[in-house]
């Protein structure tokens, strides 16, 4: 990876115009698509397959005057007057007429109706007008909507001192927008970057590239609206959590650079070195985030993975503009960016050395007040109420903020929830028994404040009753009721012999909510399982990754409880504009669980590694605790206190959903950050000591690495020129080894060269695939086809080629394919083995081939090399394996010789 990336820096700063041109480009063609193919917003939260939904989409064939979607307009006679009378009646009925007229409403049903019940509140003052709409709200267009508000206005206006309000399920929608004050929150990010990094050049431009990734983010978002329904939710998400990783993952590489260019390096050698080292860092805190948030999809629930995949786009692109639009703009930059006055390596970092001593003088106690405070703060996170959003959180002065307030005060907080029962009744002898039957059932359930219909349908079918709870649709005891009436199915199969579904706007919230709360446990499984297997990955290490678990798992907590005090329980909430204290939109807790889960891990990444590094480059475990933490804590806390500005600037003016997403997110950041991992952290690792490095011999062997650090990049720059002019030109190897299988082997080879491994079969396919990059070695190492050993495996794969004629099905076609291609390295296992003559045409045209050429050089392993003696007539190798089993191999792969060599033979 570290290579790779410092690859890609190189090119991109060495090719700064074109990669700059690249990205302009990409964003103009986006940009224009976008344009051209973008839709609206769909802001209905349903769940496909869930109890609810499946009885309103049944509802929707069998009654489809039931179906669809409405509005509703709530009028209140003026003062003195009630609706009664006779000239806001006649007002009211006129309008009728005008909501029939126009082409999208279906009816409008008559408040006065003697077989309506429900739409007149008990003291006289007010009436609902329902008007049905086919289809769903999410087809109902603006202009339309001020079509049904200038009805109401013009009622209004007939009747001086009444009140005539337009809501209903088609005005629940609030688009939530930006404002100022998000701007604010990128001001106070410039001036965090100016003071860390020293520099007005420097600190544009991380916002530059988190800029841009938003933009290239936002236009395949909206583009993509074309084709997915995506709610208005996700656009605001993805443009706070993009700016706040794309502002952090440019810094962590500028940083380094700035770091590399005090020290001396040059600016280009610095620049590449930063994308190695740093962008590395930034890759896997990238990928776990990104993981983290396509994880949302173990819910089952497509507007939550729809948020997930769009959120975790936008990471991916951050982390694709970091590490190849900033290299270029360091080239742009060059010498500007190196530091004037650079301070002595003893004075950096003195405010967080005083901070790691402090909080490492009494490791036990950090650690036990810091644990004892999470578990406090996290408490009210049991009282943690959640529910989708209605129309009761808009902005007031909404329309539909405005109607269901009314409603609420003069029909009751049910009015606002109404839930249906169905009954299919198509067998019934007596349907209209039945319904009555019902409708006398409901009313005397606890929880139900009126039943204004119960009918079956004109082809006697179908049945619906409507309830309205005594309760709001956020309110827990709706959900309650919900739940019994759900219990009375069975009841009501065997008495009336009838199925019956319950269903509704609210009741498939409900359902929406039930389901991910039921997501929250395999999801937070997910996310720890995740979290432990990467970081061991990472660090080698059992204790880091589950101190890195717990230490999330405590910010997790303190978030949740937190964000329960103000949005549940109202706790200074007029700080931050919240209007009322109320339920917190129910997919808060996953969507939160996901994204600092990936917060989380970046920062223990930037702290831990540092550490790492040093303890590996020789320091004793404390002290490095201490080196690691001054080299990448100030950058941590830049970091994080950008982080935590951008998310907090979303609270004050955020609408709907955004509002306490944002808290949780910036109080989560703030308190992982600072209290976890900049001091639980370091509190734990020097209470641990060399502990902290363990890791069981087994599991180091067969874990992957993730050279996070760079060490293989350090590695290869400093045998950059090594092995020398007279070593092999294809390939040199001093002490290869596998334990168990190959004792260490010294060997040259040269373009135009046969080498002729004779040796068991395990011994020989240790050597030759160790050589081909598909084994790694315990000790030794080698230079093959240009690329370093142990480390550049992928590389080597690459430039050499691997036939094995004891398993190939086809090894004539494997050959050719070999003398086709033309790898630098050739190596062919059970060459001796060839079983017919076209396959061993194609070896002596291979060797051939190689030694003409002088191109390429071909290993053979074979357990006889007498058979393929007549194969090789130009300069070729011997090597006799030692038939003894390689011992335990416990010195440095440094440390190993040639004493220990096979016997080579070379008859040339």
């Amino acid at each position: 990876m570290s290579s790779f990336l410092h690859a890609l820096g190189r090119a991109a700063y060495r090719h700064k115009w074109r990669t700059i041109l690249v990205w302009a480009l990409v964003m103009g063609v986006l940009g224009g698509t976008a344009g051209l193919i973008s839709r609206s917003f769909d802001n209905e939260f349903t769940i496909p397959g869930a109890p609810a939904q499946v009885a309103l989409d049944q509802l929707s064939r069998t009654f489809p005057e039931v179906g669809g979607t409405s509005a509703s307009m709530i009028v209140i006679a003026p003062e003195g007057s009630d609706v009664e009378s006779p000239d806001v009646r006649e007002a009211v009925e006129a309008r009728l007429d005008d909501f029939e007229a126009l082409d999208f409403v279906d009816t409008a049903a008559n408040p006065y109706d003697d077989l309506v019940e429900g739409t007149i509140s008990d003291d006289g003052r007010a009436v609902i007008v329902q008007v049905q709409i086919p289809g769903d709200a999410q087809a109902v267009t603006d202009a339309q909507r001020e079509q049904l508000v200038a009805v109401a206005e013009e009622l209004q206006a007939d009747l001086p001192g009444s009140t005539a309000s337009m809501g209903g399920e088609i005005f629940n929608m609030s688009v939530p927008g930006f404002s100022i004050v998000e701007v604010i929150g990128v001001v106070v990010a410039l001036v965090v970057l100016i003071i860390t990094l020293g520099s007005l050049v420097a600190a544009g431009m991380p916002l530059l590239t988190a800029l841009l990734g938003v933009g290239v983010t936002m236009t395949i978002l909206l583009g993509s609206t074309a084709f997915a329904a995506i709610n208005s939710t996700t656009p605001m998400l993805a443009v706070m959590l993009g700016l706040a990783v794309g502002i952090d993952y440019a810094l962590f590489i500028l940083s380094r650079h700035r770091e590399l260019l005090a020290d001396g390096l040059d600016a280009e050698e610095s620049a590449a070195r930063s994308v190695a080292t740093a962008g590395s860092a930034v890759v896997f805190a990238g990928v776990t985030v990104i993981i983290a948030l396509v994880g949302l999809a173990i819910a089952q629930i497509p507007f939550l993975t729809v948020m997930g995949l769009f959120a975790a786009l936008g990471v991916a692109v951050a982390v694709v503009v970091a590490l190849t639009l900033l290299p270029a703009l360091m080239a742009l930059a060059g010498e500007r960016m190196r530091p004037r006055k650079p301070k002595p390596a003893a004075e950096r970092g003195r405010p967080f050395r005083g901070w790691v001593r402090l909080v490492t003088r009494v490791p036990a106690l950090t650690v036990a007040v810091v644990v004892v405070g999470s578990v406090l703060l996290s408490l009210p996170a049991r009282d943690l109420t959640l529910a989708l959003p209605n129309a009761g959180e808009n902005e007031i002065g909404t329309p539909a903020r405005t109607t269901y307030d009314l409603q609420s005060e003069y029909f009751g907080p049910g009015f606002n929830g109404p839930l249906i029962v169905t009954a299919g009744i198509i067998g019934s002898d007596d349907p209209l028994g039945v319904m009555d039957g019902l409708k006398a059932d409901i009313e005397a359930m606890p929880g139900v404040q009126s039943v204004p219909l119960a009918t079956p349908n004109q082809n006697a079918d179908t049945g619906i009753v409507q309830i309205v709870p005594t309760t709001g649709p956020s309110d827990p005891a709706t959900a309650d009721l919900v739940e019994r009436l759900r219990e009375m199915e069975d009841d009501w199969l065997d008495e009336y012999d009838v199925p019956t579904a319950v269903t509704g706007a609210t009741a498939i919230q409900i359902d929406v909510s039930d389901r991910l709360g039921g997501a929250l446990l395999p999801f937070g499984i997910f996310v720890v399982g995740l979290s432990l297997v990467l970081l061991t990955m990472v660090f080698r290490s059992i204790a880091v990754p589950i101190k890195a678990t717990l230490g999330y798992l405590l910010s997790i907590g303190v978030a949740f409880g937190l964000t329960t005090l103000v949005f549940n329980g109202g706790h200074g909430a007029e700080l931050i504009g919240l209007e009322r204290p109320g339920p917190i939109i129910s997919f808060l807790p996953i969507l939160l669980m996901g994204i600092l889960f990936g917060l989380a891990m970046d920062y223990e990444v930037f702290l831990v590694s540092r550490m790492r590094e040093d303890h590996v480059h020789g320091r004793p475990a404390r002290e490095a605790v201490q080196s690691g933490f001054v080299g990448s804590a100030p950058v941590v806390t830049a970091a994080a206190v950008i982080m935590f500005a951008v998310f907090a600037f979303f609270v004050p003016e955020g609408e709907g959903a955004i509002k306490p997403i944002a808290f949780a997110l910036a109080v989560g950041v703030a308190f992982d950050a600072f209290v976890v991992r900049m001091t639980l952290v370091p509190a734990v690792m020097a209470l641990l000591g060399e502990r902290a490095w363990w890791l069981p011999g087994w599991l180091e062997r067969r874990l992957p690495a993730l050279d996070v650090e760079g060490e293989q990049l350090h590695r290869q720059l400093e045998l950059a020129d090594w092995p020398g002019p007279d070593a092999g030109q294809v390939a040199h190897v001093e002490g290869l080894a596998v334990e168990g299988l190959l004792g260490p082997v010294d060997l040259d080879l040269d373009p135009g060269e046969v080498l002729v491994v004779q040796g068991a079969p395990a011994q020989r396919a240790a050597l030759l695939m160790g050589l081909a990059g598909r084994l790694a070695p315990d000790a030794g190492r080698a230079r093959i086809a240009g690329e370093l050993l142990p480390g550049a495996g992928g590389a080597i794969r690459r430039r050499s080629g691997y036939v094995d004629a004891t398993l190939q099905p086809d090894v004539e076609r494997g050959l050719e394919t070999l003398s086709r291609r033309r790898p630098p390295l050739a190596l062919v296992d059970g060459a001796d083995a060839l079983s017919t003559p076209g396959a061993r045409q194609a070896l002596d045209r291979l060797i051939r081939s190689a030694q003409e050429r002088r191109d390429q050089a071909v290993v053979l392993g074979v357990a006889t090399a007498s058979v393929v003696a007549d194969l090789i007539a130009g300069p070729h190798q011997y090597l006799e394996l030692d038939p003894e089993p390689a011992p335990a191999l416990a010195t440095a792969p440094e440390q190993t010789t040639s004493d220990a060599l096979a016997t080579r033979k070379d008859p040339r």
